[in-house]
């Protein structure tokens, strides 16, 4: 099978570990037998403009065409506003920049389905696409469409509306994505729930980080905004302190909350019992997935979070949120702990049960490895998505 996947979320030598979830889907996909070829639209501005920041510097640097594992990846370029302002055309923008390479592309690649990663913007350019070649296309959801766009303003929800509409099969990788779509926009009889899954080789090839050994490691890896309750964590462990004279809590990543979290650190007193790490590659993180006792990141807005199942993965206890996507995976006391939202009370209980008595977080790790290796692999991941793939080929042909 041919397959073009769409994705403004992929590695490149600006930050390889952009979307390695989709990275992951596709080399299984290949290794599976299927060709698959990415376009991956990038920022772009104008000179001088691109020259304002270092970020917008590496993003002009990163090459028009490129191969990741033996992957051959396109880096299109779109017309990236200030603030996203205009964001419910960015589809329309990513079309005009792709639209060209792909003509030529599909000279020699004559692919047969589209999987788009997003609706807005990506899936309204696979619906351009669509139409220009007569293929069908498939559009996974992972959270930002439901839980952020959707509310920017009406046109962007019109937009994602319509991506649901014209797409031949929905995918949502959680259950609480799927109740929000079903809600908000529709198309149930056409959407199904597929997990993402976990690389297996980065587990069993992983190294311990070296840390103390008298060390109770609490680790949160993630991305620095408000709804990730990195904050949560930080007011929990200035409670438990005390209690637990050697407990060091570990943040793995950045983002606009750093330095917020920071001083929070020390306005609660305890610096001493925290270490920001910064945005690691990702087989560092990893490292300290590895180390750690518990995994905590109790986010109220998660549409999955492959954080959690990486650390499961390892065998550590997790703690996330009720109602969120990881929710489909943490079993109430079996692989993990679920918490209430915003509530630190909540989580403080679930941390000092598990604290006190380490016996039952390593059955719990336990549990949640066997779901991991059992339940939550890439190979499963794509088993699934190539039954639908299948599926919506079959039904093109009648």
């Amino acid at each position: 099978m041919k397959i073009l996947v769409i994705s403004h979320m992929y590695p490149s030598n600006f930050n390889m570990t952009s979307g390695i979830f989709v990275h992951e889907q596709v080399k299984t996909l290949v290794r599976q037998g299927h060709e698959v070829k990415v376009i991956s639209p990038i920022p772009w501005a104008p000179f001088p403009f691109n020259q304002l920041s270092k970020k917008w510097n590496q993003y002009s640097k990163i090459p028009r065409k490129s191969q990741i594992d033996g992957i051959e990846v396109f880096y299109t370029r779109y017309l990236n506003l200030p603030h996203s302002y205009l964001f419910e055309y960015y589809g329309d923008f990513f079309y005009l920049g792709m639209k060209n390479v792909i003509a030529k592309l599909y000279q020699t690649f004559p692919f047969e389905l589209i999987h788009a990663h997003v609706a807005l913007p990506d899936g309204v350019a696979a619906i351009k696409l669509k139409e220009k070649f007569h293929v069908p296309f498939v559009v996974t959801i992972h959270g930002q469409d439901l839980q952020h766009t959707i509310y920017r303003n009406k046109k962007c929800k019109a937009k994602i509306t319509e991506t649901f509409q014209k797409a031949d099969k929905i995918i949502l990788v959680s259950s609480k994505l799927k109740r929000i779509a079903d809600q908000e926009i529709g198309y149930s009889s056409k959407s199904v729930v597929i997990h993402n899954g976990m690389n297996l080789e980065k587990i069993s090839s992983t190294h311990s980080k070296k840390i103390p050994s008298n060390e109770r490691m609490i680790l949160s890896v993630s991305n620095l905004y408000p709804s990730k309750g990195i904050d949560l964590n930080l007011y929990a462990v200035s409670k438990l302190k005390n209690k637990y004279p050697n407990l060091k809590y570990y943040i793995v990543g950045d983002g606009p909350e750093r330095d917020r979290l920071r001083k929070l650190a020390e306005d609660l007193q305890i610096k001493e019992h925290v270490k920001f790490l910064g945005r690691l590659p990702h087989e560092k993180a990893l490292e300290y997935m590895q180390a750690c006792e518990i995994f905590s990141l109790p986010s109220w807005k998660e549409g999955f979070g492959i954080a959690y199942i990486e650390a499961m993965a390892f065998g550590k206890p997790v703690i996330g949120v009720v109602g969120e996507g990881i929710e489909d995976v943490i079993q109430q006391g079996v692989t993990g702990v679920l918490v209430k939202p915003k509530d630190v009370e909540s989580l403080v209980k679930a941390l000092d049960d598990l604290l006190s008595d380490p016996t039952k977080g390593e059955e719990m790790g336990q549990n949640a490895r066997k779901m991991v290796y059992d339940q939550l692999t890439w190979k499963e991941n794509v088993q699934q998505t190539i039954d639908l793939y299948k599926a919506v080929l079959h039904h093109g042909e009648n």
